[in-house]
């Protein structure tokens, strides 16, 4: 089978065929035979056989990831919490003017609007 784009040609059945000269990984499949795959230069296996990392583990490494994707400042956890707590005292602030105007209306200083 191959695919054309435009006037090329592309020989996929050929891409990682028997006279591919790339490394091949090292890791033994399922059925016993060898991986196919074209494996990574660093440890000579593919991404399905363990060449791709699994990501930051200690506490410091997931830190050194969070703040190199840090984009902004809008999201930060110590900024998302400044705003509950700036919007946990304006909702205690909200109660007692309400409690306060209800203690005016009831001893009859305030009209009723």
């Amino acid at each position: 089978m191959k695919l054309a784009k435009g006037n090329v040609k592309i020989g996929i059945e050929t891409r990682f065929g028997p006279n591919w000269p790339g490394q091949r990984c090292l890791a033994k499949t399922r059925r016993g035979t060898n991986c196919q795959r074209a494996a990574f230069k660093h440890n000579g296996c593919c991404a399905m056989h363990g060449g791709l990392s699994t990501g930051a583990l200690t506490p410091e490494g997931l830190q050194r990831i969070s703040e190199a994707n840090l984009k902004h400042g809008r999201q930060t956890k110590a900024k998302l919490e400044a705003q509950r707590h700036a919007a946990m005292v304006g909702r205690r602030v909200m109660g007692e003017l309400r409690r306060l105007e209800q203690q005016i209306l009831d001893a009859g200083l305030m009209p009723d609007d």
